[in-house]
């Protein structure tokens, strides 16, 4: 019955919900309508007339009679028209209009208010905030009169009011906009930094693989040779085999040649050239690490040590590095322990350090989504592992990761 209920009201929230988004682009649509503002200037302009029909009695009226009348209560309302158009010319003249209705006609035109405040609404949307706000500077200074009452009040609130919902609305644009445009840089930058994570893995992988796939050739092109009473069917196989390797290999390198031209620039000075490293040089590492740190580091390993392929060792030593390298970067001093644990099929490696973790304002927080994890994802990913990287149970930061194992001769 609970689950029943919570159903129904969710299916009423959203049946409102999506009433209200209806109604919100059947407002919009009206706004943007081509004719809205001729109709409405036109009704407002019916209506003005009907307030003035009555002749006024104020100083202007006396001197130009109906036609002065009929002109301040069009010039009150028909320049709404194009406001679409000539914003700042329609803007200006209802401004003038609603200040010398009082004086011509003798008492407030009402009709010429809401044509006053749709223009500087658009002013206020449209344009930049300092020409919104002279469009004040009138009312203020009549509202300061000894004549204007409550009337002039009125009519700078309403003109303030508008102003400052039009450049309210245009400020919520902009930061709309900002937001949609930092959110594709982002985009774009982990695009780009992903890309250039996968063609660095594939040259550090280049050297291994193209080791085996020359073996292949060679150990087929050997066996043409060397094997005692080998068919001619046989020798065809063999050579069959050394022609695929060798152009396995060189498409390889093709492959390799484009993920360099799509991958960022590198630097100028070549890097230096050293075999790929393994899990046999982690000793290494975390001495390294313990003297650049200068905290604990640990290195545990349990279960059954197992050969691993080149191509599973060099990702299991590359997340270990850089797990180091972000512990080293964001709690120096900390201790970390690397620990290795060789299951049934499987390689665990877990890195934990005892720093602050990726709390609010720490360091670690940025880094979740940086370009360390992106590599180790990129690299688990290839391999076929898994990757949990973030707040450690006890405190500090953890990084999990497992590795499927193979038997490198299988």
């Amino acid at each position: 019955m609970t689950a029943m209920t919570w159903t129904r009201g969710d299916g009423r929230t959203s049946a409102r919900a999506l009433e209200r988004a209806r109604a919100r682009e059947r407002a919009h649509r009206i706004a943007a309508a081509r004719d809205l503002p001729l109709l409405t200037a036109a009704a407002l302009a019916f209506v003005a007339l009907g307030e003035v029909s009555g002749r006024g009695h104020g100083p202007a009226s006396e001197l130009a009679g109906l036609p002065g009348l009929l002109a301040v209560a069009l010039g009150a309302t028909v320049p709404l028209a194009f406001v679409r158009t000539q914003l700042l010319l329609t803007a200006t003249a209802l401004t003038t209009a609603a200040l010398l209705a009082p004086i011509a006609y003798g008492r407030p035109l009402y009709a010429g208010i809401p044509a006053l405040a749709a223009a500087l609404y658009a002013v206020g949307r449209r344009r930049p905030g300092r020409t919104a706000v002279l469009f004040t500077v009138p009312f203020t200074a009549y509202a300061l009169t000894d004549g204007a009452g409550p009337y002039g009040v009125a009519l700078l609130t309403c003109a303030a009011g508008a102003v400052g919902a039009g450049n309210a609305r245009r400020a919520k644009a902009e930061s709309a906009r900002r937001t949609a445009a930092d959110w594709a840089y982002a985009d774009t930058a982990l695009a780009h930094a992903a890309l250039g994570e996968r063609a660095r893995i594939a040259r550090e992988l280049h050297d291994i693989v193209a080791h085996h796939i020359s073996t292949i050739s060679v150990q087929a092109e050997t066996a043409r040779y060397t094997t005692p009473g080998l068919p001619p069917e046989g020798a065809e196989r063999f050579l069959a085999i050394g022609d695929t390797a060798r152009l396995a290999l060189t498409e390889m390198r093709r492959l390799l040649g484009v993920l360099r031209e799509d991958a960022p620039a590198e630097p100028a000075a070549p890097a230096p050239r050293s075999p790929q490293p393994g899990l046999d040089q982690l000793v290494a590492l975390v001495d390294e690490a313990r003297a650049a740190g200068g905290g604990a580091v640990r290195l545990i390993v349990r279960g059954r040590v197992t050969a691993l392929g080149p191509g599973l060792e060099l990702t299991a030593y590359r997340i270990v590095q850089e797990s180091l390298t972000n512990a080293r970067r964001h709690a120096p001093g900390v201790a970390v322990d690397v620990e290795l644990h060789y299951r049934e099929g499987e390689l665990a490696i877990r890195v934990r350090d005892c720093g602050p973790g990726p709390g609010t304002g720490s360091a670690h927080a940025s880094d979740t989504q940086g370009h360390g994890l992106l590599g180790m994802r990129e690299r688990i990913a290839m391999a076929g592992g898994t990757l949990h990287a973030g707040p450690a149970p006890a405190g500090g930061f953890l990084v999990d990761a497992t590795l499927p194992v193979r038997n490198p001769t299988s």
